[in-house]
């Protein structure tokens, strides 16, 4: 990430310490004033719907509405981020107890670096800590840490994260976290087609055996099966240049509850609505 586009990323951190310690505390008076509706019993009804032989393998979330849940609170967009972590660990832990191979979070987009130059140098510094953080009960789950994305134009420190988390977790098999970081659809599309015409201009491949299976194996998700459910918060129906070739037969579920209160409960709803469709792939 350039000095130009987010401030750099070491520049004075006062006043941002005072506005996280500030957005701390009314997102507790926030989640003291807002009682949660939906109850155990409400979870152990949808358990019981629950399938354990029909998990999907690869289940995917965008995670919209962090800036809405906070405004509507009288918050910084950026308290929103940091209530997110919260769901964020519990959809991590859900997915692993449950059988889920491969989970893929939509974290920053290469469209978000239009947002405000505090909020792009807030979100690269939550980043760091929560890969921090989180590491050591990642690894000890036995889940495997896998960026997708160009990762060229981010922080060396965000960089530096990633690079040791991937490390770390290498050979871990219960299950992959995928994070899409500074992530679009489209640019994985061209940076695989790129990589064929490099190719095909060495001779190591004819353009003729180009196809879809060859395709795919160019894809930053090229060791992953493609995702079985998106899940997207906010209640936006669109897939925001996310995944657009790995989707392609994904069953979509959208909810229009906000990132920071998505729970347990609504990613077994999801998987549950998942399981009563049936998938035909163009078939009958």
């Amino acid at each position: 990430m350039g000095e130009g586009r987010a401030g750099g990323f070491s520049g004075a951190r006062a006043p941002r310490l005072l506005n996280r310690l500030a957005d701390r505390l009314w997102m507790r008076l926030a989640e003291a004033s807002w009682p949660w509706m939906l109850t155990r019993r409400d979870e152990q009804r949808v358990l019981a719907e629950l399938d354990p032989a029909r998990i999907p393998r690869h289940v995917a979330i965008i995670m919209d509405g962090n800036g809405r849940w906070a405004l509507r609170r009288g918050l910084h967009r950026t308290a929103g981020h940091r209530a997110g972590v919260k769901s964020l660990r519990e959809a991590v832990r859900t997915c692993a107890k449950l059988g889920v191979e491969v989970l893929t979070v939509y974290a920053f987009s290469t469209e978000n670096w239009q947002r405000p130059a505090s909020e792009v140098q807030t979100l690269m510094e939550l980043l760091v800590e929560v890969l921090h953080q989180e590491i050591d009960e990642l690894d000890e789950a036995g889940i495997r840490v896998q960026v997708i994305g160009r990762l060229d134009p981010l922080p060396a420190e965000v960089v530096r994260q990633v690079r040791e988390a991937e490390a770390r977790t290498r050979f871990n098999r219960h299950m992959v976290l995928n994070v899409a970081l500074n992530y679009g659809g489209r640019a994985e599309i061209v940076d695989a087609a790129r990589r064929l015409a490099e190719e095909a201009s060495a001779g190591r491949i004819r353009p003729e055996e180009i196809d879809e299976s060859l395709f795919a194996r160019h894809l930053y998700t090229a060791e992953l099966p493609d995702p079985d459910l998106l899940i997207r918060t906010g209640g936006e129906f669109r897939v925001s240049n996310f995944l657009l070739w790995q989707l392609a037969y994904a069953e979509l579920w959208v909810t229009p509850v906000f990132w920071p209160d998505f729970r347990r409960i609504h990613l077994l709803q999801a998987i549950v609505d998942y399981q009563r469709r049936h998938r035909r792939f163009g078939k009958v």
